[in-house]
C-alpha cells in the first residue's frame, strides 16, 4: 500500500512537515524532518538523546549491519557480544565494573526500545539489528 500510494502519502506527510524515506527492497520506511526547513513549526517526531555508550553500541550495529549486508546474511547478534565489544570502552580505572555493565544493560534497552534490535523468538540474548538502522545512519550523514 506505501508503495503504491507513494506519491499521496509524501504530500500528506510534507503537510505535516515531514519526509518519507523509504527503502521498498529492505521494505523499511520511516518519517523525518525536512533537510531545509526554512520556516519555524514544532515537530513531534520522535528524537532520542544518546550517550556515549549509545552511540558507540549503533556504531558497533551498524557495522555488523553492512557485514551482514555483504554477505547476503541476516544481521544477527547476542547480548554477550555486544557487551564483550563494549568492554573496550570501560576505563581501565573503572572499580565500578557491575556499574558500567549496568549502563550497558541500560543502552541495550533503550535500542530495544527504539526497535533497532528485535528479540529472535527462538532465543533470550540474540537479536536482529533492524535494516531500518541503515537508513537512519544514511538520513543524517547526507545532511553533514
Amino acid at each position: 500500500m506505501l508503495v503504491r500510494d507513494e506519491a499521496l502519502i509524501r504530500r500528506r506527510l510534507s503537510e505535516l512537515f515531514l519526509d518519507l524515506v523509504m527503502d521498498a527492497d529492505l521494505q523499511v520506511a520511516f518519517t523525518d524532518r525536512p533537510m531545509q526547513a526554512t520556516w519555524r513549526c514544532r515537530c513531534s517526531s520522535r528524537r532520542a538523546q544518546l550517550t556515549f555508550l549509545d552511540s558507540i553500541m549503533l556504531l558497533h550495529l551498524r557495522q555488523r549491519l553492512t557485514q551482514a549486508d555483504a554477505q547476503g546474511e541476516r544481521a544477527v547478534i547476542s547480548v554477550d557480544e555486544i557487551v564483550e565489544h563494549m568492554s573496550v570502552y570501560e576505563r581501565s580505572t573503572n572499580t565500578d565494573r557491575a556499574g558500567f555493565n549496568k549502563r550497558i544493560q541500560a543502552s541495550i534497552e533503550k535500542i530495544k526500545t527504539h526497535s533497532i534490535l528485535q528479540k529472535i523468538r527462538s532465543s533470550e540474548d540474540r537479536f536482529e539489528i533492524s535494516p531500518t538502522l541503515k537508513l537512519l545512519f544514511s538520513a543524517r550523514q547526507s545532511r553533514s
